[in-house]
């Protein structure tokens, strides 16, 4: 395929995963589109995964999170049609899937689409529900994606997302506006979407944060979402000024959130919200903040230590977020570097540990990628993503990210794990048309 990334020479031997550039993935978009319809589409879209630097199960929580945009993408070749039929094939899976919007129902009814399709007659579904269009029109979808599956970097938000701002566009809806504005207040309306999208008809009980960086991201910044309001700050976010890479380890260790542990957390934050009397558990981090409470009066009014357990990850998660936030505003030569650099990553490091003691949500695998990375350069490391399995992140001087990255493959083989998955990240633009 044209127009593709190379992998370095150095790391041709392990699984390390370089982006399709838009031309590149547009390509493969339109081939499979033409194979499985015939004929040409309309254009192709695309839409990022991402990748959260700190911020971990507080978007439900009304917290603070502080995502990047991936370069890893997927692609989709669209065409509408003059039905209301969605025809859908995906380069992973077989055949074409043919879904009637007029019958798409929410999870667990009778009306529920199965599997991967979901993802995508939820946006529509949204969309006619919030009132944003009254009678969208069906489409013929090729899907094509870089973004890694169950690894923790928003794969299904991108697969709505790339499709919302298709439909956006197909249909006349101006919601998405121009990519150079991602602020704008449609594509925080394509974000509401996209959630319930994921929340009612896929049946995935997350937060907001995935489809929100992958529509409001910006290349070369950090997205610092608020959760509760909606509200975003672009924060200037370039590692490689100061030498610096973010390596993304995908441990091979699929996840789902549409599982039964995540709404678990979930359930429990809100049972001690409601003890709490507070509106969620951003209010109960303000409080403390601002010197009206501290966890030492909190935690004991909570049921039992689950839910002391969740909320000090929560609370102490949302301050993390505020703190690196400080560091990058406060490097106006933007660099990360001498103390400003040991705190960085003491902050990735106690994001980790707070989300393997506290909220339980690493595995044995993701243990492993972050204290090899930390034992062998990393800055600091820590999970990434819902959990139970999925991807870590690594902050590491671009000189030592082989080493890293053969210390981590090395690891896991002498564990009798598969071979993990590596991406060197960059923050980058979000979803918009590619052709």
């Amino acid at each position: 395929m044209p127009n593709d990334v190379p992998v370095p020479a150095n790391l041709r031997d392990l699984n390390v995963r370089t982006a399709w550039n838009d031309a590149g993935g547009a390509a493969r978009a339109r081939e499979l589109f033409t194979t499985s319809f015939g004929g040409v589409p309309e254009g192709v879209w695309a839409a990022p995964g991402r990748v959260n630097i700190v911020g971990e199960h507080t978007d439900y929580n009304g917290g603070l999170a502080l995502p990047i945009a991936l370069p890893h993408r997927t692609f989709v070749a669209v065409s509408p049609r003059t039905d209301r039929v969605l025809r859908l094939v995906s380069s992973v899976a077989d055949g074409v899937v043919e879904v009637d919007l007029d019958a798409v129902g929410p999870a667990g009814t009778p009306a529920e689409v199965r599997g991967w399709p979901s993802y995508v007659a939820g946006v529509g579904w949204a969309l006619e529900q919030a009132g944003l269009a009254s009678a969208l029109p069906g489409l013929d979808v090729a899907v094509v994606s870089c973004v890694p599956t169950g690894s923790g970097l928003s794969s299904s938000a991108a697969l709505e997302c790339s499709v919302a701002v298709a439909w956006d566009e197909l249909a006349g809806l101006g919601l998405a506006g121009r990519a150079a504005a991602p602020s704008d207040p449609g594509r925080s309306r394509l974000v509401e979407a996209c959630v319930r999208a994921e929340n009612d008809i896929a049946g995935a009980p997350t937060g907001g944060m995935d489809q929100a960086a992958s529509l409001r991201a910006r290349a070369g910044h950090a997205l610092l979402l608020d959760c509760r309001d909606g509200g975003a700050e672009h924060v200037p976010f370039d590692l490689a000024a100061s030498g610096l890479e973010l390596l993304v380890i995908d441990t091979r260790a699929e996840h789902s959130h549409a599982g039964g542990e995540y709404g678990q957390r979930r359930a429990t934050c809100e049972a001690a919200v409601r003890l709490l009397a507070a509106p969620d558990l951003r209010a109960v981090a303000d409080a403390t903040r601002a010197g009206q409470t501290s966890l030492e009066d909190v935690l004991p009014r909570l049921a039992d230590d689950e839910q002391r357990r969740r909320v000090r990850h929560v609370v102490t998660e949302i301050d993390r977020v505020r703190a690196l936030v400080h560091l990058l505003r406060d490097e106006s030569d933007d660099r990360l570097r001498g103390r400003s650099l040991d705190e960085a990553g003491r902050l990735l490091n106690a994001s980790h540990d707070s989300l393997r003691e506290d909220y339980e949500v690493s595995s044995p695998e993701l243990d492993l990628a972050v204290e090899t990375a930390r034992r062998t350069g990393a800055h600091g490391a820590r999970m990434t993503g819902g959990g139970f399995g999925g991807s870590a992140i690594a902050l590491v001087d671009d000189d030592a990210v082989e080493t890293v990255i053969r210390a981590v493959d090395d690891a896991f083989d002498g564990a009798g794990l598969r071979a993990p998955g590596f991406l060197r990240a960059v923050a980058s633009p979000p979803a918009g048309r590619v052709g």
